[in-house]
């Protein structure tokens, strides 16, 4: 499919939120580019009508109306197959349902689309760590780290990991 401007103005715009990301040393400051960046995953770069489909799935999630959410988000799949954020929506959902295969079969997909996807990659995480395939967790939470290293989630994540791993050595 050929690029928009549109398309092409929005990812110039998230690569360059992403090297202050890895350059910022100020918390506060990576914060707000987090949110920056998280704002236009979820605006679809040509569709008004699919920015407000995921904006109505993210509040069925808030809502607790699991199934009414899946099915939003996968008709925005089904419109848009090359959004991330809508395949990533999903795979929250399906992590909140206790589908953690099928949530990374989705992650996967959002991984494919957009390689620096820290919440996918964290999301991973927690799908690998219902999973138990803990070191594989752990390499997710490294990967999320690597592309924001002022997250706080996955250093703290990676630290429960070993733990758990030792734990279950003894």
């Amino acid at each position: 499919s050929c690029l928009s401007f549109a398309d092409i103005n929005q990812r110039k715009q998230i690569d360059d939120l992403f090297n202050q990301l890895k350059t910022t040393t100020n918390y506060e400051v990576s914060k707000k580019i987090e949110s920056k960046i998280w704002e236009l995953w979820s605006i679809h770069p040509s569709e008004n009508s699919l920015t407000t489909l995921l904006a109505d799935g993210s509040f069925y999630v808030s809502q607790n109306k699991l199934e009414t959410a899946y099915e939003t988000f996968t008709k925005a799949i089904e419109l848009d197959s090359s959004w991330a954020e809508a395949w990533n929506k999903r795979a929250t959902v399906l992590y909140l349902m206790g589908k953690y295969e099928q949530s990374q079969a989705d992650i996967n997909k959002v991984l494919e689309l957009e390689q620096r996807h820290f919440g996918a990659l964290a999301g991973q995480g927690l799908v690998q760590t219902a999973l138990n395939n803990y070191q594989k967790a752990i390499d997710s939470y490294i990967e999320a780290h690597k592309i924001h290293p002022n997250m706080k989630s996955p250093l703290i994540m990676i630290e429960k990991l070993q733990l758990q791993i030792k734990k279950e050595s003894i």
